[in-house]
Formats: C-alpha cells, structure tokens, sequence
C-alpha cells in the first residue's frame, strides 16, 4: 500500500507540475509582442488610409485627451482637422508618433502606436494629409 501512494503522489506532483509550466509559458502569448510588425515593413493595407475612417479614430484613441481645445498639451491640437493638417505637414505628427529622434515620443507615456498604425499615418501624410 505504501508504494501505491507514493506514485500517486508522484503522479499529482507530475500533473501539478506540467500544468503550471505550461500555463507559465503562455502568459506572455501576443502576438505583437512576439511578432512586432516593423514600420515600412509591408504587412499592412494602405490602400484606404482616409482621414474621417482610420486617422480620426487614433487620434480619438491615442492623442485627443491631452491634445483638444485651448488646454492642448504643448499647444498641439488633434481633435479638428486644421490642428492635426498643421503637424502633419511640418512633421512633428509621424516623428512623434514613429519615436524619432529630436520629437517628443507619443503617445506620451504611453505605449507606441503599432507599427501598422504609424504606417497608416505616414501614408496619409505622404497623400497630402486630406480631409477624405
């Protein structure tokens, strides 16, 4: 009798032991994580980058709550066309948002925009930064 508990205690800890490294090595399963796209890399549409339905939305998500209004966080505004033409144009908006060296990093303590996402704003920018 005493073998037979030992090898079921020696399979739970077997049992116990699998199941916690497996679960281990999974939490960090992301795929942006593992698989960072690289800006200009090609694995993103840009064929319908539009302002009003893919560069509106970031700056709703991203960039609005620190850059809208008389407040706006370094007197750079995002939330209307005419403040983000203006930073799209001179350049501050793809070098903030890419981490170029000599701009401020943004979103501000936050998470860099994906890859995919700095793209679609380098192409609308490069189209002329239309309000399409």
């Amino acid at each position: 009798m005493g073998n037979r508990i030992i090898k079921q205690i020696f399979l739970q800890f077997m049992l116990l032991s699998t199941l916690t490294l497996l679960t281990a090595a999974c939490y960090r399963d992301n795929a942006e994580e593992l698989y960072p796209q690289v800006p200009g890399s090609g694995n993103c549409d840009l064929s319908n980058v539009t302002y009003q339905a893919t560069i509106a939305p970031v700056m709703v998500s991203s960039c609005n709550s620190c850059h809208t209004g008389a407040s706006a966080s370094g007197g750079v505004i995002t939330n209307t066309y005419e403040g983000l033409k203006s930073i799209a144009l001179n350049g501050k908006l793809y070098g903030a948002v890419s981490h170029n060296s000599g701009y401020s990093p943004m979103p501000q303590n936050g998470n860099k925009l994906d890859a995919c996402t700095i793209d679609k704003i380098k192409a609308w920018i490069d189209a002329g930064a239309l309000q399409n």
